[in-house]
């Protein structure tokens, strides 16, 4: 082949080889071009996702949270970004595109739709946008949809609310998914939660899933079984979600499982397996759960467990000693509140072994005798609580000086005698919180002068007596937030301050001393303000119109009088208005202008005169409306039937008149249990048309709450819980309820001009009537005999009308009926026999001169002579089971036939029968329990 064929050849191949370079340099140009066009397309949909939101700083509660988003800016020219620099922007090293995305804590607020910029980063495979407020939007389906690359998300803490869109369980490449604590109710909002169907699909998509956090979430559903296969799963938070059946035990078998949190599923059974020695738990919560069982002796091998809490469980009381085996851990809850796993015996010796303890709390357990002093060996407790035992003996408060890092300490509401030397304070360690109620004190501990970090102070239950000394406040005037004296002999502050010292107040309780003067006015952060049972006189101060955080206002059982400040009830959040039997006259204030959050009111027992304020309407939460025993005049405010929770309604002693129409609907008080209309001037029928449509009274709620108690919204990571302390009348007694059972269910029309016959259909229906008193009217005709359908009915009274015939015997199947009056009416004929009708006495009958019965003057003739009745049938329908038996604590000394009285102070109800009923409390006191919205929650 010749040269010239060869350089043919070669000038043909460098053109080839040229050409493919040719065709590679540009598309690597086009390649470059389009990744920057899409790094730009990026870094502009940033841009514009941050121009949808707000910056406000109280949208994330982290003390740590910054703005990350107030440092994104353009840079270059024209349209060029370098977005990859940005704060919280995580980009590809190869291919720039943004891949994570950490905004979390960035005091975000607004909303975020399907069209928001967000979904143009189709590579994201990190996003954090938790601890921000999302203003109760939903989370978008488009999350699914268009970011399938997601191996993190993290929306938690961000104020999502409804449905989670079937879509998420689209992310089958997800490593970490937590939509937790979105649980925040405000208005209509419904909290996030997610459907049986929903919850199965996306767990059974997530095959990689290690951390499965949503807590807090609405579920109402079993746990998925087929968790059980998931063997990657490091950590699975589902507390307060609503769980129901067994939890499955394989689960707790899981080779790679550090963290179970299923704690507040009070429906949630199971119990704890064996463990073997390879069990990889660090941390175990399952409080306020129905777990029960034995706990295992394998309990010990747990080596790795740092955190176990099994408060208010069902455990069987004997707790294994090989807990002491678990040398790393540092928080233990054993508390019991209404729950079975109730420790007995001494303060266990085991206890001394866990050297790394930082929290130890066995509240509300059985435990017996003192304080062993081998309890001060454990050198790392930061926070001790044994509040509600049975501890006895004296305790030497400076032992605790032993505890160099202690920064709580409960001993409350036990047998205990604490003696505080007044040389003590150089040596004790910088409390946070210190309760140390019932402990009988008699003066405030003099180390407290120099407790410059106190947080919490509760000296509540003691014999403290005198002023309260200005030193009190000199060294927490920035720091204490919560202050309870309650039940005390304090006769005032040593200097009256006017305004109260602590700068950043949150919780005052102050009730049942002996205080005077005027009301001392708490400062702007003050939430919850108790000063009632009192002697505190004068007016209220219109400063208390200012407190735009004000939740909780308790003045009642003083001796306050005025008028009341027209702006009172115009807060936004305040949830408790009471100010019951003091002296206050005059009109009441407008009350609810605008929607409000109150769920109490209670002016009952003052001079207060006029109409119900049509703003009531705007209450839309309210639970309790209380007006009793002043001088108001009006006829029946049917528009209170539109309050959608309205349970309570007692417009007793007043001049409220005229005929009780119909109802504007068939859902008209849809929640109402308990009404008292008596002493007024109401005429007319029986309002039987309202009697048909009160559903709530038709059957025994199975809730196994004890007392009725309004919880409050969380508000700056607090709530509190309020008992409703209630006064009824009754034929020549007066009922007094301290804390107002949750099943008591009532009707009192009595002492008004009610006239015709007691409508038969409509009162026999109401099945779960407690106590029915249509006494002192104008009724005529027969005693219904459909009034021995209502099973649960304790007290009965029909006496002074103009009732005739005879008195059905099927009323003598009412087992639980106490008191039954039906003097000074027209009836005849025998009077029932057994049962509760073998207790009453002559004077249930009086004035009724053609009864007779065994109990009277007049016996019965053998043609006439008293029947027993038909068999019981108590018990045989499902709504007959419910067995309430209440203890009511008589205030008006005397003794009245038939009625049966517990004098019990603290009303507690009758449980020998009753075991079933007995539910979880609340932990502690019930207006100091918190809860952080963004934190642990035990």
């Amino acid at each position: 082949m010749g040269m010239e064929s060869w350089r043919s050849k070669f000038i043909s191949l460098r053109c080839f080889i040229f050409l493919i370079l040719s065709f590679i340099a540009t598309h690597c140009f086009l390649f470059v071009q389009t990744q920057a066009l899409a790094q730009v397309d990026e870094c502009s949909a940033l841009l514009q996702f941050k121009e949808s939101f707000a910056i406000n700083k109280s949208a994330s509660p982290d003390p740590l949270a910054y703005p990350k988003v107030s440092f994104w800016t353009r840079e270059g020219d024209g349209n060029q970004s370098n977005c990859c620099s940005w704060d919280g922007v995580e980009c590809d090293k190869d291919s720039d595109h943004v891949v994570g995305l950490d905004l979390r804590s960035s005091c975000l607020y607004g909303s975020i739709n399907s069209s928001n910029t967000l979904f143009r980063l189709v590579h994201l495979q990190r996003l954090d946008l938790s601890d921000n407020h999302f203003n109760f939007s939903q989370i978008p389906s488009r999350f699914g949809d268009d970011l399938s690359s997601l191996t993190y998300l993290n929306l938690s803490n961000s104020l999502f609310s409804g449905q989670i869109p079937s879509e998420i369980s689209k992310l089958s490449k997800l490593s970490t998914l937590d939509l937790s604590f979105n649980d925040q109710k405000v208005d209509d909002r419904i909290p996030l939660k997610l459907t049986n169907a929903n919850m199965r699909s996306l767990v059974q998509n997530l095959t990689t899933i290690k951390q499965l956090h949503l807590s807090w979430v609405d579920i109402y559903s079993t746990v998925p079984d087929i968790l059980v296969n998931a063997s990657s799963l490091t950590s699975l938070q589902l507390g307060g979600c609503g769980l129901n059946g067994e939890f499955p035990i394989g689960i707790f078998h899981l080779p790679n499982l550090e963290v179970i949190d299923v704690r507040h599923n009070s429906n949630l059974t199971g119990y704890f397996p064996n463990f073997n020695r390879s069990n990889a738990l660090k941390y175990l919560n399952v409080a306020h759960t129905n777990f029960s069982g034995q706990l295992p002796t394998s309990l010990g091998n747990l080596h790795f467990l740092i955190v176990f809490v099994i408060s208010s469980c069902n455990f069987h009381p004997n707790v294994p000693s090989s807990i002491g085996n678990l040398t790393q851990l540092s928080y233990l809850d054993m508390s019991s509140f209404a729950s079975d796993n109730e420790i007995s015996g001494q303060i266990p010796s085991w206890l001394m072994k866990l050297t790394q303890l930082t929290t130890l709390s066995l509240d509300g357990n059985n435990l017996q005798g003192p304080i062993p002093r081998s309890l001060f060996q454990l050198k790392n407790l930061e926070y001790l609580s044994l509040f509600g035992n049975n501890l006895s003996g004296l305790v030497e408060f400076d032992q605790f000086s032993k505890l160099k890092k202690l920064k709580g300490l409960d001993l409350s509401n036990n047998m205990l005698s604490v003696e505080i030397r007044n040389d003590l304070s150089a040596t004790l360690p910088k409390l946070q919180t210190l309760a140390l109620g019932f402990c009988n004190l008699t003066e405030f501990p003099k180390f407290l002068k120099n407790q410059s970090e106190l947080t919490m102070l509760d000296l509540s239950d003691n014999y403290i007596h005198g002023p309260i000394p200005k030193w009190v406040s000199n060294a927490t005037r920035d720091t204490l937030s919560e202050l309870y004296l309650k039940n005390n002999l304090l006769t005032g502050f040593d200097q009256y301050p006017g305004v109260l010292p602590w700068t950043n107040l949150i919780f005052l309780g102050l009730g049942s001393n002996m205080l005077q003067g005027p009301l001392p006015v708490p400062p702007q952060s003050i939430r919850f303000y108790d000063v009632q049972n009192n002697e505190y006189t004068g007016e209220i101060s219109p400063l208390f119109c200012n407190f735009n955080n004000l939740q909780a206002l308790q003045l009642s059982n003083n001796n306050l009088s005025g008028m009341l400040p027209q702006c009172l009830g115009n807060s936004s959040v305040l949830e408790i208005l009471a100010l019951h039997n003091n002296f206050f006259n005059g009109y009441i204030p407008p009350i609810c202008p605008s929607k409000t959050s109150l769920r109490i009111v209670d002016f009952s027992y003052n001079q207060l005169q006029g109409k119900i304020p049509r703003g009531v309407m705007n209450c839309t939460r309210l639970k309790v409306l209380n007006f009793a025993n002043n001088q108001m005049s009006d006829f029946f405010p049917s528009w209170l039937g539109a309050l959608p929770e309205l349970r309570i309604l007692i417009l007793r002693s007043n001049g409220f008149h005229g005929v009780i129409g119909k109802p504007a609907t068939k859902h008209e008080f849809p929640n109402l249990r308990i009404i008292d209309l008596s002493n007024n001037g109401f005429s007319g029928m029986l309002p039987s048309n309202y009697l048909e449509i009160w559903n709530s009274m038709k059957y025994v709620d199975e809730n196994r709450r004890t007392y009725f108690e309004v919880n409050s919204d969380e508000v700056g990571g607090k709530y509190f819980s309020s008992d409703y302390a209630m006064t009824i009348s009754g034929k020549g007694v007066e009922l007094k309820y301290q804390k107002t059972p949750y099943l008591l269910t009532l009707i009192d029309l009595s002492s008004n001009r009610f006239e015709g016959e007691i409508p038969e259909g409509p009162v026999g229906k109401l099945r779960g009537l407690v106590l029915l008193n249509l006494s002192n009217n104008s009724l005529t005709g027969h005693i219904p005999s459909s009034l021995g359908d209502l099973a649960a009915l304790e007290s009965l009274d029909l006496s002074q009308n103009q009732l005739s015939g005879r008195i059905p015997s099927n009323l003598a199947q009412l087992t639980f009926l106490a008191y039954f009056n039906a003097s000074h009416n027209h009836l005849s004929g025998p009077i029932p026999l057994g049962k509760q009708f073998d207790t009453f006495q002559e004077d249930s009958y009086e004035g009724n001169s053609d009864l007779c019965g065994k109990s009277l003057p007049k016996k019965c003739e053998d043609s006439e002579s008293s029947t027993r009745p038909p068999p019981s049938i108590v018990g045989e329908d499902e709504d007959s089971v419910f067995q309430i038996a209440l203890d009511w604590y008589v205030v008006v000394p005397g003794v009245v036939s038939g009625l049966i009285v517990g004098v019990i102070v603290g009303n507690i109800w009758t449980t020998k029968k009753h075991e079933w009923f007995v539910e979880t409390f609340s932990r502690r006191r019930k207006p100091r329990g918190t809860r952080a919205r963004r934190g642990c929650r035990t």
